[in-house]
């Protein structure tokens, strides 16, 4: 065969032939689309089947804690990274359904028509608080969980963003929010347990707390949880309300220009992660079995946004993943070094922002640019 009879490579075919050897293109955005859904499946397998295989009661309670945190991460990455607003006040909205599921939790505890005990410590005589009293039905609870911090980041939004407060002073309102919060509940201690908090739970909904199989139920409720509140930001993602809030964020003029409110496409997304934080609170109570004012406060709130920034706030799992290796990261170092583990976590976390500004999950395309099969599909399409 001579040369001229040789066939050009494939990539170099043009016409029909070319269009019919080609196969089906599939626009960049659908194959991201769908490629995040099938790791949301993966995700959920890992935590929903693996995880409860493999690892230990202890463990697997530490790791529902952890998938607290990461259900009010999720929420952080819609508001902040692609809503642009630096939630740093999501302990409010976390200690709302905390302390409602603890309110519950601890009058189960206590059983019918009694007062919790450490009210009878302080005044043996005193009624239940009235606010106290609704807290009895489990119905009430989870839904006070819900339209709780609704109506609370409902009015807050409403009052910030109509008057086009953003930046720095959204983040330092939104932070102050709760250290005043914090400081609220630890001096009240009659009637919230002040700083030390409510704990000594022993029944969930009905369930024996001490019972290892409870406790693995309610793992899986958790971890199903955010996987569900994974879906719901994928979809949010993809959807108009989506490239309406990243369009918010990177031209809010524009966007007002268009015939949009921006302050109500912001109030959306901040409603919704304050549900995230509301529900990830509810369920810390019941695996950590103590909620008080440290796990509220200005330090919790910046651990909760901490993460999202180690994992990468700009993309779907990445907050996920910061809030995972960060809380791993506590518990284990803190049961090694228990005054240390925070500066280990803090050198960690410069390192991590110096080179990968983006987060753990801008790793993967960072490698991708220095791998071999990118540098040849490089030259491939260079004619």
């Amino acid at each position: 065969m001579s040369t001229t009879e040789i066939e050009s490579p494939p990539l170099m075919k043009t016409g029909r032939k070319a269009a019919r050897t080609a196969g089906p293109r599939f626009p960049d955005g659908f194959v991201r689309s769908w490629g995040s859904l099938l790791g949301i499946a993966l995700f959920a397998v890992l935590l929903l089947v693996v995880a409860p295989a493999v690892l230990s009661d202890f463990r697997l309670n530490n790791l529902g804690k952890y998938c607290c945190w990461a259900i009010v991460a999720v929420g952080i990455g819609l508001a902040w990274g692609r809503g642009g607003m630096l939630v740093m006040g999501q302990g409010v909205f976390f200690a709302l359904g905390a302390y409602a599921m603890a309110m519950h939790l601890t009058l189960e505890a206590a059983g019918p028509d009694s007062i919790p005990v450490f009210m009878i410590l302080y005044d043996p005589l005193a009624p239940l608080p009235g606010f106290w009293e609704p807290f009895r039905s489990g119905a009430f609870t989870i839904i006070a969980i819900v339209v709780a911090p609704v109506l609370v980041a409902g009015a807050l939004g409403y009052a910030i963003f109509k008057r086009r407060v953003k930046g720095a002073y959204f983040a330092i309102l939104s932070q102050a929010l709760t250290v005043a919060l914090a400081y609220l509940i630890g001096g009240t201690i009659k009637l919230t347990g002040g700083d030390t908090g409510l704990s000594d739970f022993k029944y969930f909904f009905g369930y024996e707390l001490s019972d290892p199989a409870n406790k693995r139920l309610i793992y899986s409720i958790v971890a199903g949880l955010l996987v569900l509140c994974l879906l719901v930001v994928w979809q949010l993602y993809r959807s108009r309300f989506g490239e309406l809030l990243v369009a918010t964020r990177d031209a809010e003029e524009r966007v007002r220009f268009l015939g949009y409110d921006p302050a109500n496409v912001k109030l959306v997304a901040y409603v919704v992660a304050a549900v995230m934080a509301s529900i990830g609170g509810a369920l810390f109570v019941p695996i950590a079995g103590i909620i008080s004012p440290k796990e509220i406060g200005a330090a919790a709130s910046i651990f909760m946004i901490a993460g999202v920034a180690f994992g990468g706030r700009a993309s779907l799992f990445g907050p996920v993943l910061g809030a995972l290796v960060l809380g791993y990261g506590r518990s284990t170092l803190s049961e090694r070094w228990e005054n240390g583990w925070i500066y280990i976590l803090a050198l960690l976390f410069i390192v991590v922002t110096l080179l990968l500004p983006d987060g753990l999950s801008s790793l993967p395309k960072r490698i991708a640019r220095f791998t071999p099969a990118r540098r040849v599909r490089t030259r491939e399409v260079t004619p």
